[in-house]
């Protein structure tokens, strides 16, 4: 345990240093090599839409959890870099979750609220820290709040904003040292969510089309960005479009590597 320790010592510190950290999300055994193989790469973070898509079923738990474990317990022994997965909403028990993905070599992890009752949201996260603690380490929690993804259409902004930071600043309250609020891509949004939470302590998605770059995520004092169900799509929208020239009668894109 001295090493997934010292693991999530480097994790929590990435999280902190001046340079925001990118996490490519990874979602099998030779994504999870190729990622942590590129310069720069300093740790991982599984997706749990592309683990869920990888053996057929849709994202929202319904993946078994014994499956995907297996997985994602592959990916950490497959790399000698700090993995984080993301638990969905902890499937049922996020204790008992947390402690699981600890036994298969994870040091950090999401966890959504799905805007629960804010106490019951709380306790999940108290849980999912303790388990870490219990287990000798500073468990990673990424506490994730759907205060934009939830929105009803037409909802006011404002309004929205302080919720993620009420509902942030209870998770990090909690124990989390950091708080994902997907669908949070608007620049003076994100500048509001950092000063109610403080700079380092926002983590984002970076969504095609809408996100801002990463080195301005990092100027307003965000503390983490990663690329979701994304990077699969982006791998898939390749073979596909391979796909398309050969039966076009063309061939595959000569810049084709041998990563595997």
């Amino acid at each position: 345990m001295t090493d997934l320790a010292a693991r999530a010592r480097a994790l929590l510190d990435l999280h902190t240093a001046p340079e925001i950290l990118v996490l490519t999300n990874v979602w099998d055994v030779v994504s999870a090599q190729v990622v942590a193989a590129t310069d720069g790469v300093r740790a991982l973070a599984t997706a749990s839409h592309g683990i869920a898509s990888t053996f057929g079923y849709p994202d929202g738990e319904h993946i078994p959890l014994d499956l995907h474990l297996d997985m994602v317990g592959r990916i950490a022994a497959a790399v000698d870099l700090p993995v984080s997965m993301d638990m969905e909403a902890g499937y049922g028990d996020p204790g008992e979750t947390a402690r699981r993905a600890i036994g298969m070599g994870v040091v950090g992890g999401n966890l959504e609220d799905q805007m629960k009752p804010l106490d019951e949201a709380v306790a999940a996260v108290e849980a999912v820290v303790r388990a870490g603690r219990d287990a000798g380490m500073e468990f990673v929690l990424n506490a994730r709040t759907d205060a934009f993804v939830r929105a009803a259409e037409g909802a006011d902004r404002g309004e929205l904003v302080a919720e993620a930071i009420r509902r942030g600043r209870a998770f990090l309250e909690a124990g989390a040292p950091v708080v994902f609020v997907p669908r949070l891509v608007d620049h003076d949004e994100i500048a509001a969510v950092v000063e109610g939470l403080g700079r380092n302590k926002l983590t984002l998605i970076s969504v095609p089309g809408a996100s801002l770059p990463a080195r301005e995520m990092q100027e307003l004092g965000v503390a983490r960005v990663s690329t979701g169900p994304f990077s699969q799509r982006v791998a898939l929208t390749a073979l596909q479009d391979a796909a398309v020239e050969m039966v076009a009668g063309g061939v595959l894109p000569p810049g084709t590597r041998a990563l595997n």
